[in-house]
């Protein structure tokens, strides 16, 4: 979309909100209408707080940051959500202080997605002191907020910390409500959970599908899973060229695991030493 295509698309926008607002009291519409306009630029599509009809974006345009920052500034002393969104404009700004001052405004007013998103950053050392302890606190107050990204990064940072969830059945029964939301991440780690018993039944098949739904969203994770239970006739029928077709994918977006698979595919012949261990993959 070329600058000036996108200055009319805004233009319009602009317009649109000016009529919707029109029987709002005047004191609510310029707040209103910068609300509209942050929404319109900066809402985050996977953020479970914003209302069912602003549709959001993944991934701020780079033509839209300044434009969406000054609207979402306007709007965000009365919007928690505007101030989640201004943090997200900042970020995508590389203005990462900015960003996580905006989230910690928003996450006391309650935002489940800013306190993922301060999460993710304190869980990193992202622009801030690295605090794994203040990232699971936030984690779970997002989860219990109801955020599926919440329930998938707080048991993710348990894994990656070498730990596990206190309640696995909490764990599980949170990550539930995500897949059902269509979270790729929740439907992911939900299927972990499934294919080992955690928590729950085991049970192979709904993990299958699980990681099905997932992969269709690209999850790289999910689309490693799907190959290797496609490949083994795990939960489901072997099909090798559909679970060589998941594995393109899943390397694609970089995942390593399945970058291994494929070698295994393409090189299916193992040796080994005569103590029995795996020494390379043989191709013909």
């Amino acid at each position: 979309m070329t600058d000036r295509s996108r200055v009319l698309e805004l233009a319009c926008a602009a317009g649109v909100a000016a009529l919707t607002l029109a029987a709002l009291p005047e004191s609510a519409r310029a707040q209103s209408a910068d609300l509209v306009l942050c929404d319109r630029l900066a809402a985050d599509s996977a953020d479970p707080d914003k209302p069912a009809d602003v549709k959001g974006v993944a991934e701020i345009a780079p033509a839209d940051i300044v434009t969406a920052i000054k609207f979402c500034k306007n709007a965000s002393a009365k919007s928690p959500r505007a101030m989640f969104q201004l943090g997200r404009a900042f970020a995508a700004n590389h203005q990462m202080g900015e960003a996580i001052a905006a989230w910690r405004k928003a996450a006391e007013k309650g935002s489940t997605s800013a306190m993922v998103d301060l999460g993710v950053a304190l869980a990193t050392g992202q622009g801030v002191a690295k605090d794994e302890e203040q990232a699971r606190a936030l984690f779970e107050r997002a989860a219990q907020g109801g955020n599926p990204r919440g329930v998938s990064n707080l048991a993710a940072l348990a894994s990656s910390i070498g730990g596990a969830p206190t309640d696995p059945i909490k764990a599980r029964a949170l990550l539930t409500k995500g897949a059902e939301a269509n979270s790729a991440e929740a439907q992911y780690q939900l299927g972990l959970m499934t294919t080992d018993g955690v928590g729950g039944p085991k049970d192979e098949a709904a993990a299958r599908a699980l990681f099905e739904k997932a992969a269709a969203q690209n999850h790289a994770g999910a689309l490693e899973r799907m190959g290797a239970f496609a490949a083994n006739g795990r939960g489901g029928p072997k099909d090798e060229a559909a679970a060589k077709a998941f594995y393109e994918k899943a390397a694609a977006l970089g995942n390593e695991e399945a970058k291994v698979a494929l070698k295994r595919l393409e090189c299916p012949y193992v040796m080994k030493d005569k103590r029995g261990n795996f020494v390379t993959n043989l191709c013909f």
